[in-house]
């Protein structure tokens, strides 16, 4: 496998033109360079003035000198790759899609819950406390949005052409698209359920809850200090494993106001930020935590009146809301439907068959996010950020919805917290209130909603009502390393356990997963060679080892032997793959599809492990296969055999190399990718289904945007980055799959950062705006 540190920017880059034929007073000059050309639009006293520069595979830096110029600009710019992304989202948010696609697949649900959340007062408050660079950033971010479709109408991605759900956008639209994010793995998880919740005697649809927690989500992160770098100044590895279609695909970007703000990033395609990124002093990325944003309540109604619930010594009233949602029927026409949706002081009502409502009892969900003001504030402060003390500062604004923040800085301190936005509850509350409902996970807390002192706890240094303060979150400061990969903080250095803090963020002296291990070993293995150099951090990624093979499989292949076991002849093959794999998902590694679906099988097999966890060496525990045990050698013997079968099903050679089994299909082609499940061992994360007669495909989701920064030893920024899925998931665009080229073939980015590397870029592309 090839791993290139560093990699010179090349290739193509589509670049649209302006559409001067619908543009008054359009005035176009070409600059006289072979390799820039530059679009300007006069006008008397412009509103906002910004420029675009395009380097290799589509990253846009975008340069303002005002607030609402950038908006414009960061519009703009994201436009280019996710036109059709945004425009969906706004349909989703304003709750539209009956309008326009029908009320199947979930569209009713979607609507009814949007309109429900996101009403003009939620916003009119949203708004009332944004600051004032925000608004206008969000003033120019529509405007700039609205130029783009004007300039590019007649030449939009086919996912989006001639669709009337196409439109320009509002301020109203962005801020919906920005609460929306925060709150769609809270209280979105109950959608369906919202819609589906109508008191006893009217009940005619109960379906499940989605109890799955952030699937498609996570990360890896790690911060090395100036005690382990070769620099002695922070390096930082960012590596979100997010989806690799829809709107929660990063988009790489960078955005300057000279003297006030230089940083460049990532932000989910419908969001108006840069949400992990770096400037010249810091470098942070994101992991999902494990801290909890919503919680359930379960009501005890009145036996002569369902429509009332017990609150300490009186009955209150559910309040019942009519939800009108336009709805496009099959001949065409459009119909208004009303949906009575019901609301507690708590939040709304919400029906499945694991949270039935009875003549006893109801169930209602309280999101902290929904009342998450503070985002913009936030982020803002983390991009002007000069060192992790900063980073901590502005993590203390309260605005990061559901993340662990990892951090570096050029001054040689690693940091860790999980400052975030979360349900003010102690263990007292959870030990005096928690309700166990049968077919609810314990990670889902279901609070007593008849008791008073059940309520989440209002505290004064909290700048989100009801939520944590800062000032009780968990943080770590090193000159080694902190990392994470969504387990709780408690382990984001052995060395230095962090305990204590409410149950609510996340649990302690409990098993970390194979992924958390994995990340810690090989940060671990690194330090004890030497002093640590980017490079190493990306070799360590690349090399695409799978942990829970190098802790397991010696065991496993164990019961491969004959004289050990009678039955060993119907598991030949998978053992044959298993004792040839290299225990790695390279693109070129064979029999990693065993391991997969012999560990799918066999991973919550009852007392699996040899030695159990040890809290006092999370990092070493659990280990070893117990095959002493005559269940657990049973059921490694039929976790094999059912691997082998399930492979031979789908028509997948048990040693055929991985990248011909997991991939990504482009325009017809099919890019090898490497990497593997987490829970299965790996540290570099892909998801895939395992697809009959293909393989694993289309990935899901997993290693997405991944930034590897550091300072060399006088302090100068070393930014190295990739984008998986590249930028753009439009089948026409040039950046479709140039990166997720680069990425198979084990290789990285030199990120342009510095005014001297975007001009020195070969394929540099500009324009300059103004309106």
């Amino acid at each position: 496998m090839n791993i290139s540190s560093k990699k010179k920017l090349g290739g193509p880059m589509k670049y649209l033109y302006l559409a001067i034929a619908i543009i008054v007073l359009t005035a176009c000059t070409k600059e006289s360079t072979e390799k820039s050309t530059s679009a300007i639009i006069e006008k008397d006293s412009p509103t906002y003035r910004a420029d675009i520069r395009w380097t290799s595979y589509g990253i846009p830096h975008v340069k303002a000198n005002d607030w609402g110029s950038l908006g414009y600009g960061f519009s703009y710019a994201t436009a280019e790759d996710a036109i059709c992304v945004i425009a969906k989202d706004v349909m989703m948010v304003n709750g539209e899609k009956s309008l326009y696609l029908g009320a199947e697949d979930g569209h009713q649900d979607s609507d009814i819950f949007y309109k429900t959340i996101l009403t003009d007062s939620l916003l009119d408050n949203f708004r009332a406390l944004q600051s004032k660079k925000s608004l206008l950033f969000s003033q120019g971010y529509v405007k700039g949005y609205n130029r783009y479709l004007k300039d590019n109408g007649g030449k939009l991605p086919a996912s989006c052409t001639g669709k009337n759900w196409l439109r320009e956008i509002s301020v109203d639209d962005v801020d919906r698209l920005n609460i929306g994010t925060g709150i769609r793995y809270g209280v979105g998880r109950y959608m369906k359920n919202m819609a589906d919740a109508k008191p006893p005697g009217q009940q005619l649809t109960i379906r499940s809850a989605d109890f799955s927690g952030f699937d498609g989500i996570g990360s890896n992160a790690v911060a090395l200090g100036s005690e382990v770098t070769q620099s002695a100044r922070g390096l930082l590895f960012g590596n979100p494993h997010y989806p690799w279609s829809g709107s929660s695909r990063f988009h790489m970007i960078h955005t300057t106001i000279p003297g006030e703000l230089d940083v460049m990033g990532a932000g989910l395609m419908t969001m108006s930020r840069i949400a992990i990124g770096f400037n010249k002093d810091v470098a942070w990325t994101h992991t999902v935590s494990t801290a909890l944003r919503a919680t359930l309540y379960e009501l005890t109604l009145n036996p002569d009146n369902p429509m009332q619930y017990l609150y300490g010594d009186a009955y209150r009233d559910i309040e019942s809301v009519a939800v009108t949602v336009d709805v496009l029927d099959e001949n065409g026409s459009v119909i208004q439907e009303i949906h009575p949706v019901y609301r507690t002081h708590y939040g709304p009502i919400v029906m499945s068959k694991e949270l039935p409502w009875d003549e006893s009892h109801a169930y209602a969900v309280r999101d902290a996010n929904v009342y998450n003001t503070q985002s913009a504030v936030t982020y803002d402060a983390l991009h002007k950020a000069k060192s992790v003390d900063d980073i901590e500062t502005a993590l203390s604004h309260q605005g990061i919805s559901f993340t662990n923040t990892v951090a570096a800085d050029r001054h040689g301190t690693a940091f860790y917290a999980d400052i975030s936005v979360t349900a003010n509850i102690n263990k007292a509350i959870l030990d005096n209130c928690k309700v166990n409902v049968e077919g609810v996970p314990r990670k889902m807390v279901v609070l007593n909603g008849s008791n008073i002192d059940c309520e989440w706890r209002s505290d004064k240094r909290s700048k989100i009502q009801n939520t944590l303060p800062a000032e009780d979150m968990p943080r770590l400061k090193r000159q080694d390393y902190v990392t994470n990969s969504n387990d709780s903080y408690w382990l984001s250095n052995p060395h230095e356990p962090l305990e204590g803090y409410s149950p609510i963020i996340g649990e302690e002296r409990t098993a970390r997963t194979l992924r958390t291990r994995a990340g810690i070993t090989l940060v671990e293995s690194l330090i004890a060679n030497g002093k640590v150099a980017p490079a190493d951090i990306q070799a360590m990624l690349y090399a695409q080892r799978n942990f829970g093979a190098e802790l397991l499989l010696d065991d496993v292949l164990k019961i491969c032997d004959s004289t050990e076991n009678a039955m060993a002849a119907n598991i030949a093959r998978s053992c044959a793959a298993l004792q040839t794999w290299d225990r790695r998902q390279t693109n070129e590694s064979r029999g990693a599809q065993v391991w997969t679906e012999f560990w799918r099988n066999v991973r919550k097999t009852p007392d699996l492990y040899q030695q159990a966890f040890n809290p006092d060496d999370p990092v070493n525990t659990p280990r070893g296969i117990a095959l002493s045990k005559p269940a657990v050698k049973t059921a490694v013997h039929e976790a094999l055999v059912k691997a082998q079968n399930t492979l031979d099903d789908a028509g997948i050679a048990l040693d055929s190399p991985w990248g011909e089994v997991q991939f990504s299909e482009h325009n017809g082609q099919r890019i090898p990718i490497p990497g593997g499940q987490g829970w299965a061992g790996m540290f570099s994360m892909i998801v895939a289904d395992l697809e009959k007669g293909k393989g694993y495909t289309p990935i899901k989701h997993g290693n997405s945007y991944i930034q590897v920064i550091a300072w060399d030893e006088a302090g100068k920024l070393d930014a190295r980055g990739i984008l998986t899925y590249s930028q753009s998931q439009e089948p026409g665009s040039d950046h479709f799959s140039d990166q997720t080229h680069l990425y198979s073939q084990g290789e990285w980015l030199d990120l342009p950062f510095t005014e001297e590397e975007i001009q020195a870029d070969p394929n540099l592309k500009t324009l300059s705006l103004q309106e």
